[in-house]
Formats: structure tokens, C-alpha cells, sequence
């Protein structure tokens, strides 16, 4: 089983921001994008994207004068992997408290409350219709 790759730290995931929005970049390009919210030196995009490529969080393409690279993690995946771990280290595991601590803290718009109740539903129809596994099943001798 390939190994899955590592948490990407906030640097690495601006990166990522910037190749999953733009598509395959080179350092110049990514670099000019981040540079766009603060100052980033070239050289210091480069050094994290060399390190990227060696954590697997990123591919390139050294075919050309200039190197191409591209995310070689999907963006879902990524945030499904920060969401668990960020769920499990600050509320035990628990979706409920997050809803709760998430909902209970802002102005949740009407559009945005009604689209939270699609997606219980959502969430509701797909777990009826999952079969529900028969403890039977794993006797001896069944």
C-alpha cells in the first residue's frame, strides 16, 4: 500500500492554493502569485517547492528550459486530511462539536442553513441506503 503523503505545513499548502486555482506552474508563476498577498523571494519558493517534490506533494516536469510543477495531491484529499486531524486534536474526534462551536459562532446566512440541510439529507438517504452488515455473517460455521 502506497504510503499516504505528509500534512503539507501552511507554506506548502499556499503552494498547493496556487497550483490547484492555476493548473501546472512554473516557480516564477507561483511565486508572482504568492507574492501577490506578501513579499515571498523566488529563492524561498523554490527551496519549498524542491521539498515539496521530495515529500511527494509535488511532481515535475523537467522536459524544457524551465522546470513545470504540478500538485500531485488532490485538492479534496488534502482537505479531507487537515479537517480529520484538525477535528480529532481539537474536538476529540466529535463533528458535532465543530458544527456546534462553527455554527454557534457567526451569522450563518438562510442560503447557507438551507444548503447545510441538503446535505444532512444528503447524508441521511446515503446512509439508508447502505447495507447494514448481519453479525451473523462472521460465526463460526455460518
Amino acid at each position: 500500500m502506497p504510503k499516504a503523503p505528509p500534512k503539507p505545513t501552511d507554506a506548502e499548502l499556499e503552494i498547493l492554493h496556487v497550483l490547484w486555482q492555476h493548473g501546472p506552474a512554473t516557480v516564477r508563476l507561483v511565486n508572482e502569485q504568492l507574492s501577490q498577498s506578501r513579499e515571498v523571494g523566488y529563492t524561498t519558493t523554490l527551496k519549498i517547492m524542491q521539498l515539496m517534490l521530495e515529500k511527494g506533494l509535488v511532481q515535475r516536469d523537467d522536459e524544457g528550459r524551465s522546470h513545470i510543477y504540478r500538485a500531485a495531491v488532490r485538492e479534496q484529499d488534502t482537505q479531507g486530511l487537515l479537517l480529520d486531524k484538525f477535528v480529532e486534536a481539537t474536538f476529540g474526534g466529535s463533528a458535532l462539536k465543530l458544527v456546534m462551536q462553527a455554527l454557534g459562532h457567526r451569522k450563518t446566512s438562510a442560503d447557507e442553513l438551507a444548503q447545510i440541510r441538503r446535505l444532512l439529507n444528503d447524508i441521511e438517504i446515503q446512509n439508508a441506503n447502505q447495507p447494514t452488515p448481519n453479525p451473523h455473517d462472521d460465526a463460526p460455521g455460518a
